[in-house]
């Protein structure tokens, strides 16, 4: 049967699944060099946003012959060189419905607590201060959330801030999607200026850099408040600082950022903005969902 190398680890009953099919399941994480020689002996290799699978990577096993296809246990795909995979005859899978509750719901997670001025209120209390008056804030229910892109997350968040009460309108590359009517479609630039909230369901793009930058940040309502549990880049982290700073922004919510662990020790300690380190599938629910659809995937090739 076939040796499947896990990396980034994955759900104990998935593993176990596997190993009861008569997979030989390894799960440890290897340093690039160490990982360029063991895939050369994989048949199948299952990362999440921690191992990087570039060119070089592919190339060498690839060059083996052996493994068959890498599978991303989440949605983002942008650690993995798809293109060249392709070219080198490699697949990529990910599990893409498995976790889009778990990250709509981290995303509204970190809606509350920016819109209540949660995290400055933790961090001054543990300081034995008392500051009743400093965090009046704002509620959910009556304001725009704005949405750019709108897929699978994008549409279970939608779901659940409409329920609170919430105007959602939305754009996406594709265009208007037929079955939502219950949300506006508007263009980007129009998102920015009519959203209280911005919550972003976007890939990074490396060649098209940030998809909000200084430019699109200077279009936002004053005081509005950006969210994202996207990927890292899609936000100019400089340009998001010097908003937060300035009080053009009211506050960020940030899971995931251009360097991850991410140095950026100026942003994460902005006392407007709550960050996460990069856990929007971090559920058990959504770890177990993506271990059956790794199991599933698995069965299809071999």
């Amino acid at each position: 049967m076939a040796k499947i190398l896990v990396t980034d680890g994955m759900d104990a009953k998935a593993a176990a699944a596997l190993k009861e099919l008569g997979h030989e399941v390894v799960e440890e994480f290897y340093a690039p060099e160490v990982l360029a020689e063991k895939v050369k002996n994989a048949d199948a290799m299952v990362v999440r946003s921690a191992t990087k699978v570039p060119a070089a990577i592919l190339d060498s096993a690839a060059e083996a012959g052996q493994l068959k296809v890498v599978i991303r246990a989440g949605v983002g795909v942008d650690n993995i060189d798809c293109v060249h995979a392709k070219e080198v005859g490699i697949a990529v899978r990910n599990t893409p419905a498995a976790s889009s509750s778990a990250v709509a719901e981290l995303a509204l997670a970190h809606m509350f607590a920016v819109a209540r001025h949660l995290p400055a209120a933790n961090v001054t209390m543990r300081g034995d201060e008392w500051n009743k008056k400093a965090y009046k804030g704002i509620e959910l229910g009556g304001k725009t959330l704005g949405l750019i892109g709108f897929g699978r997350i994008a549409r279970s968040l939608a779901e659940k801030a409409s329920a609170l009460g919430m105007k959602v309108i939305y754009t996406d590359i594709v265009g208007k999607f037929d079955g939502f009517d219950q949300f506006e479609y508007m263009e980007k630039e129009d998102i920015l200026k009519n959203s209280d909230f911005v919550s972003l369901h976007i890939p990074f793009i490396k060649e098209l850099g940030a998809t909000i930058a200084a430019d699109e940040i200077a279009i936002m309502k004053d005081g509005a408040y950006l969210i994202n549990c996207a990927r890292g880049g899609v936000v100019d982290e400089a340009a998001l600082v010097e908003a937060l700073k300035s009080g053009k922004l009211s506050a960020a919510a940030v899971d995931v950022f251009e360097c991850e662990p991410t140095s950026n020790k100026e942003l994460i300690n902005l006392p407007n903005v709550s960050c996460t380190p990069h856990v929007g599938a971090s559920t058990k629910e959504a770890q177990a969902r993506i271990g059956e659809e790794i199991v599933s995937i698995i069965k299809e090739y071999f």
